[in-house]
């Protein structure tokens, strides 16, 4: 592509259909000077690169503008202005549906009790006449915009049905005599207007409950970026905006602070949790010299900061741009329904006027009577209530299921996709592994008395509660000792990055790593007389005075009681399974041999991990990925199903599109069934609801009629609707009992 082509993303409005992100599409592709457009309608958003010689935002926001839509140019706060946007139209949306519901209740009393009231007919009239043209408003705004560009879609569908019953029933009951005179009874069908427009408001209200919150993910992200910095300059701080902050400018960083850019540590030393980076647990050592970057924290301790990368160019800002990417290029499938609605609404049509035709050629004395009464009949017929209520009841008893069991699901989308996983990528930390540093065993030299164990503990627990190291907490935990026992200990030093020694009654005591007590306290020519719990995923911290080891403690993050066994599950299901984590290999290969997995990739970053994902997908593979962390951020975007864990990080949780409240692994070939049960139901349901239209359309048009003289009358053409409504609803609760 020419370097002079600018790419920008710019938020829509006014969609409310995927056809709808097809025609702001195609418009936008339209405009002269534009070289490639992509509208995403699960985050509203446009994705066009044009020649700024040719055409501009403002071009093609006119094109759009044409028909029916718009673009939110504001580049500072579009996306602001679009959820602000989004949330108004849910509330009035919700408006809308109660609206609806309130008055069609008491049209199908009328209806059903008072038929022969004869003020019913104007009741239903006045009442029907809210729920179509003041609830159901915008099926007929959107069925006309698309007329316009001789385009239908599933409102479109909604319109002509809903709005041919409504007229038919307002001519009989202003006219009742033109059909009384002709020996036909005029029968109204304003319940049935009614309660198709209240049924298909409910379905939209789910799938713009399920849309809601798309870029909360993105302002998660954001919500990291640091607004104020200590700036350090001659020697004074002052308090300044980020955006004043340049390379080579020095910034003091506080305990407990987010660190704001990408930098080097120019004084001082502390450790940095950089769990939302790397998804590891335990916060790293970092001393002068070392590089630290924007988005993690600031654990204990206070240091200069370096700046070497500001702006876009921190690791944090490319995260948030790499994630805004991998959204926005997920191909969504169009909606059944809408893709249906383009050839059935003309075939409808086009039967119905062909059946009216007929009619009136070979129907003889009562010509245009039946061919009027048959028009309507195919019309009302043909009212696409089961085909709207066939996808959204489904989805929403499996979501309902879903969530009995701990499984949240965010969009109908995903969960129809879901059974056709045949790859899972699983992090390690927090996924398969608990995620949680802590303290397993505690092995006292076999030579110490209980008395000279309780005695030292105190020395233990009082060493650990001054230390600044994220373990130390991990040890006060597991100490059966209170604080209160704790000894007077003096002269408390730490050794960056290899333990820390006390003094107390002239003794000094050492606990950190095995290399560096050993070698400080000459261990090496002794028979340590101790049991020692070590492999590749514990942590060994040694507690000793000089010349003798007192205890070994063993910390560790922990597989996950039922990993092995659910990876186990989904290799049998023919799922092919993969671990990615930025550990190194030892670890990962000890994970890996525990749990049964293949498939390992360690040592590997947060957009390595996104790589590998796009790579298992152009060989053709549908891929989950299960994380729960912010480094997971990019890889759960980009994948075909994301999945979080629930007591992980909220940025991992708002990506993606399934969390698993508990974080319990075993839920993940759940998640797979759960998916192929829904998705059965949804295709009978949909074979049901066509199957109720190629057999009712013909009957409804009078083919039966001359063999049988048969012929559909419009009262139980809006039973015969009724009835398919009710037996897909049915199919959609049987679901629920389901294993």
């Amino acid at each position: 592509m020419d370097k002079n082509i600018i790419h920008k993303t710019i938020p829509v409005t006014g969609m409310s259909c995927a056809s709808c992100a097809m025609s702001v599409q195609s418009m936008a592709a339209s405009v002269p000077g534009v070289q490639q457009a992509n509208v995403n309608y699960a985050t509203q958003a446009l994705d066009v690169y044009f020649n700024p010689k040719q055409t501009g935002p403002q071009q093609i926001q006119k094109a759009i503008q044409n028909v029916g839509y718009d673009l939110i140019l504001d580049e500072e706060n579009a996306f602001d202005q679009q959820e602000e946007q989004q949330e108004k139209a849910l509330l009035q949306l919700k408006k809308q549906t109660l609206g609806a519901v309130l008055l069609t209740v008491p049209i199908v009393l009328l209806d059903m009790v008072f038929m022969d009231w004869e003020p019913a007919n104007w009741i239903l009239l006045i009442l029907t006449s809210i729920v179509l043209f003041v609830f159901g408003n915008q099926f007929f705004t959107s069925a006309r915009k698309q007329a316009k560009h001789a385009q239908v879609n599933m409102d479109s569908l909604v319109a002509i049905s809903t709005g041919t019953a409504y007229l038919f029933s307002l001519f009989n009951t202003i006219y009742p005599g033109f059909w009384l005179s002709r020996g036909i009874v005029p029968h109204v069908y304003f319940e049935a207007a009614a309660v198709v427009i209240t049924f298909i408001l409910i379905g939209k209200l789910l799938e713009e409950r399920a849309k809601s919150g798309t870029s909360a993910s993105v302002k998660k992200l954001m919500g990291l970026q640091v607004r104020s910095v200590n700036l350090i300059k001659d020697g004074i701080e002052i308090k300044t905006n980020i955006a004043n902050i340049l390379v080579g400018d020095l910034i003091r960083i506080k305990p407990g602070e987010w660190i704001p850019v990408d930098g080097e540590i120019a004084d001082g030393a502390s450790f940095i949790d950089e769990s939302l980076m790397t998804g590891e647990p335990m916060p790293v050592s970092r001393k002068t010299g070392d590089t630290v970057f924007s988005g993690t924290i600031n654990h204990k301790g206070s240091f200069v900061l370096k700046a070497t990368k500001v702006g876009n160019e921190t690791l944090l800002s490319k995260m948030i741009k790499a994630v805004q990417n991998a959204q926005g290029s997920k191909a969504k499938v169009q909606k059944l329904a809408d893709q249906i609605a383009s050839v059935f609404v003309p075939a409808v049509m086009v039967i119905a006027i062909i059946s009216a035709i007929t009619w009136l050629i070979f129907g003889g004395e009562k010509a245009f009577g039946q061919g009027l009464l048959s028009f309507v009949t195919v019309l009302i017929v043909a009212c696409p209530c089961a085909l709207g209520l066939a996808t959204p009841t489904a989805i929403m008893v499996g979501v309902g299921k879903g969530a009995e069991k701990g499984i949240l699901i965010r969009d109908a989308e995903t969960l129809e996709r879901a059974y056709k996983v045949n790859t899972i990528v699983l992090d390690k930390t927090g996924t398969i592994t608990e995620g949680k540093p802590k303290v397993t065993r505690l092995n006292w030299n076999k030579s110490l008395t209980e008395n000279e164990q309780a005695f030292l503990s105190g020395i233990l627990l009082a060493a650990e509660l001054q230390s600044e190291h994220p373990i130390a907490d991990a040890i006060v935990n597991f100490l059966p000792v209170k604080e209160a026992s704790a000894q007077t200990i003096s002269n408390f030093k730490s050794i960056t990055g290899a333990g820390i020694f006390v003094i107390h009654q002239n003794q000094t005591y050492y606990i950190g790593k095995p290399d560096w007590v050993n070698g400080t306290c000459d261990l090496s020519s002794l028979n340590l007389d101790i049991d020692i719990d070590q492999n590749n995923l514990n942590t060994i911290i040694y507690f000793a005075t000089q010349g003798k080891l007192l205890a070994i403690l063993t910390v560790t993050d922990e597989i996950r009681s039922n990993a092995m066994a659910t990876i186990t599950q989904l290799k049998k299901a023919g799922i092919e399974v993969w671990m990615l984590t930025g550990d190194a290999a030892t670890t990962a290969n000890y994970v890996a041999a525990k749990t049964g997995i293949v498939n390992i990739v360690s040592g590997i970053s947060p957009s390595g991990k996104a790589e590998l994902i796009k790579k298992l997908q152009q060989k053709g593979k549908i891929v989950a990925m299960a994380g729960d962390g912010i480094n997971d951020a990019e890889a759960l975007a980009t994948a075909d199903v994301s999945i979080a864990m629930g007591l992980g990080s909220d940025i991992a949780m708002n990506v993606a599109r399934i969390t698993l409240v508990s974080s319990n692994i075993g839920l993940l070939p759940e998640v797979l069934k759960l998916s192929a049960q829904t998705i059965r139901t949804i295709r009978q349901n949909l074979f049901w609801a066509f199957i109720y239209n190629l057999t009712m359309i013909p009957v409804a048009a009078g083919a039966l009629y001359p063999i049988w003289n048969i012929q559909l009358n419009p009262m139980f053409a809006g039973a015969a609707m009724a009835l398919s409504s009710v037996s897909v609803v049915t199919n959609s609760l049987r679901l629920k009992w389901k294993k």
